[in-house]
């Protein structure tokens, strides 16, 4: 007579390589994974480094189309009508009706509120994404949420907007 053997489950040498595949997989997911990390984190701060930049050049697209030659406060058009902008038309502040481009970090709060749109990333309150400083008069944003000190710097002057990477 033949006896039946009836399989009731995986063996240890199965599960142990089956143990041994996923490790290796692993092994190469991980870091792939962290480095996707690390390229959103950069793209986010070059989406939002191109969204002050359009929020900059509309305000001053603004300001010569309402047929300004000097500093203006509160450009009719643009946003909630209440940025002020430069003798050169570059964004100087919102609330505080201050045309010069010497900035300094309140003002430079104010620029990002008034030109970027809803849901921009946060420059205020606790744990903000960006923290802003104004070496030199010119604004500094230095993105927090990576750790890497990456940064968006705009000048009043010439309504330049630069970002720094830092990997």
């Amino acid at each position: 007579m033949i006896s039946e053997r009836k399989s009731m489950g995986f063996t240890l040498i199965e599960l142990v390589v089956v143990i041994a595949i996923l490790a290796i997989l692993a092994a190469f997911a991980l870091p792939r994974f962290a480095q996707l990390s690390e390229q959103a984190h950069e793209s986010s701060i070059r989406a939002t480094a191109g969204a002050l930049a359009a929020g900059v050049a509309l305000a001053k697209t603004q300001w010569v189309s309402n047929g300004f030659t000097t500093a203006t406060t509160d450009v009719i058009g643009f946003g909630n009508d209440n940025v002020d902008v430069s003798d050169e038309g570059w964004p100087t502040s919102v609330t505080s009706d201050n045309t010069s481009p010497n900035m300094g970090v309140p003002r430079c709060r104010e620029v990002w509120l008034g030109v970027m749109q809803s849901n921009a990333p946060t420059v205020t309150g606790t744990n903000p994404d960006y923290v802003v400083t104004a070496p030199g008069g010119d604004c500094l944003f230095t993105y927090q949420l990576d750790g890497e000190n990456s940064t968006i710097a705009y000048d009043a002057d010439t309504g330049s907007v630069t970002t720094s990477i830092n990997p």
